[in-house]
């Protein structure tokens, strides 16, 4: 819908204060649409439009806004408007707000809820930042073991419109406890007069409120599930955490992986929005680490002086063989830790991967060392830049090409598990940070191998 209506028409809308033609132009479009609308517009105009929104379409639209644009129409509004749409969000999608402002706000908030509505809130802000607690939504359906279809029915028709979804309903006990979850299909198929404990089968899966987030998102990716119930450590039902909210899990964790990934600490809010101190500092911890690493580059070929001083030829070659390292150690850190990630692998296997990667390590260092030959002795028909001893430059080239591709195949490979074993991010193993160990321990390799090839004959 939003790519029907050009943006240009919706800011000529409103600098015409044409609000009749705005809020007939939003009645049938989704709230997601909507929401995104209004995020694209300047902070001024954010609030103007959102006000012009009927009231049950506007706390949809408020529940898909990006943060920042929610914080700059609650500003923008009443204490009576904001009650409203406060006390009418999603507990979940109350708490994701409530978590992204300053706790002055958050307790001048939580005064404008009616007491159901803040002893809810309340009660998941206790729980650990990053916890599953933070996530869950305590609008659920249970039902007892003892009803029957039609009781089951009759109570979902009463009380289901307050629910998050209906696609699943849980049973309970009398003291509260979770003993099933089941699909409301599992529920019209069946005869009226059936009773729960009839067709049950007490398989289902449960997270803990204290659970973090990621493992809850390795559940829900595992088990393939859209809904799952949350437990106290009594198994008594607390609420139940949706795949909406292991999305938004999900995108966190990724862009955190990829900044890392990047030799960057992971920022806590978007881009644009991040101070640039803040950003300078980020960038510098890891940027000031690679450069101290890649001063010892320097240190390494003044030991082996002598060997450049007599054959400068191998100079040529010192970007070609600390860039082929450093890529296959990238290329490997890389798919370990993604891997790690999604639980293809884990610590246990670290023999396996080893014995991979030095097979790949082989394999690619062979056929790079074969292309690197080729080239030098093709090279030397047409021109003298090798000297006579071309074969020997080659040889050296293709055994420090193997010889360093592999060592930054293993290297790439094993370092994610270590830390791993350690208890540190695996994503800490930065694809620079991988390069920079390998162009030095590279250079070793490649000065090794000449030193011993070519002493007597270049050198």
């Amino acid at each position: 819908m939003l790519g029907n209506l050009i943006g240009p028409e919706i800011k000529e809308l409103i600098q015409e204060r044409n609000f009749a033609a705005l809020r007939a132009a939003f009645e049938d479009w989704a709230p997601a649409d909507v929401a995104e609308c209004i995020t694209e517009l300047p902070e001024e105009e954010q609030a103007v439009v959102f006000r012009l929104l009927p009231h049950a379409q506007a706390t949809e639209v408020f529940e898909y806004l990006e943060a920042d644009a929610q914080q700059v129409v609650l500003k923008a509004m009443g204490q009576t408007e904001a009650a409203r749409i406060l006390n009418e969000m999603s507990p979940d999608d109350r708490t994701a707000l409530l978590e992204e402002l300053p706790g002055a706000a958050v307790v001048q908030l939580i005064q404008l809820l009616s007491p159901e509505e803040k002893a809810v809130a309340q009660t998941l802000l206790n729980y650990p930042e990053g916890s599953v607690g933070r996530l869950m939504t305590p609008d659920f359906i249970s039902i007892r073991d003892e009803w029957t279809i039609e009781q089951a029915l009759e109570y979902i028709r009463e009380h289901g419109k307050g629910s998050e979804t209906l696609n699943v309903i849980y049973v309970t006990d009398e003291r509260g406890r979770l003993i099933d979850d089941l699909r409301i299909r599992e529920i019209l198929i069946r005869p009226v007069a059936t009773r729960i404990s009839e067709f049950r089968d007490s398989q289902f899966v449960t997270l803990r409120a204290t659970d973090e987030q990621s493992t809850a998102l390795e559940i829900f990716r595992k088990y393939d599930r859209n809904t799952l119930p949350v437990v106290d450590s009594e198994d008594k039902l607390l609420g139940m955490v949706t795949v909406d909210d292991m999305l938004d899990v999900q995108e966190e964790e990724t862009t955190e992986e990829m900044q890392k990934l990047g030799a960057v600490e992971a920022l806590d809010d978007p881009y644009m929005d991040v101070p640039l101190m803040e950003l300078v500092r980020k960038r510098a911890v890891w940027l000031v680490v690679l450069f101290i690493g890649q001063m010892l580059t320097a240190t390494v070929m003044g030991v082996f002086e002598r060997e450049l001083a007599s054959a400068l030829v191998l100079a040529l070659f010192i970007p070609l063989i600390i860039s082929s390292g450093g890529n296959s150690g990238s290329q490997a850190s890389t798919l370990i830790i993604r891997a790690l990630a999604l639980g293809e692998i884990t610590l246990r296997d670290w023999w396996r991967v080893m014995k991979r990667e030095v097979a790949s390590g082989l394999l690619l260092g062979a056929m790079l060392a074969f292309i690197g030959f080729l080239r030098i002795v093709i090279w030397a028909q047409f021109s003298d830049s090798y000297g006579p001893h071309y074969l020997f430059i080659g040889a050296t080239v293709s055994a420090a090409v193997l010889g360093v591709v592999l060592w930054g195949t293993v290297s790439g490979s094993m370092l994610p598990l270590i830390l791993r074993r350690f208890g540190i991010d695996p994503a800490t193993s930065s694809a620079p940070f991988v390069a920079t160990l390998v162009d030095v321990t590279g250079l070793i390799i490649y000065f090794t191998a000449a030193a011993v090839i070519l002493r007597g004959t270049v050198l």
